[in-house]
């Protein structure tokens, strides 16, 4: 569902699922992400024993900078406008 009217700007959502946005934030996801699941988890790495909690949070690991990277770039878009 479209929202914007002729006259107004983009919501923050079309904005956020934007294909440019979408790249850059996997982007910082999977480095970021990765470098602190890293951190957090090298200790089970070798083998491999990771608890039902532990990929949750290594899930959570890499949503984060994605959320973080997609709300920075949206609001710095806006502020353009």
């Amino acid at each position: 569902m479209n929202t914007n009217t002729p006259n107004s700007a983009p919501s923050f959502l079309s904005i956020a699922r934007s294909g440019a946005i979408v790249k850059s934030a996997l982007k910082v996801a999977l480095v970021v992400g990765t470098i602190l699941a890293l951190i957090n988890h090298y200790d089970k790495l070798p083998t491999m024993n990771f608890s039902r909690s532990d990929l949750f949070k290594i899930l959570l690991t890499y949503l984060v900078p994605y959320g973080v990277s997609t709300w920075s770039a949206v609001k710095a878009l806006q502020a353009k406008n």
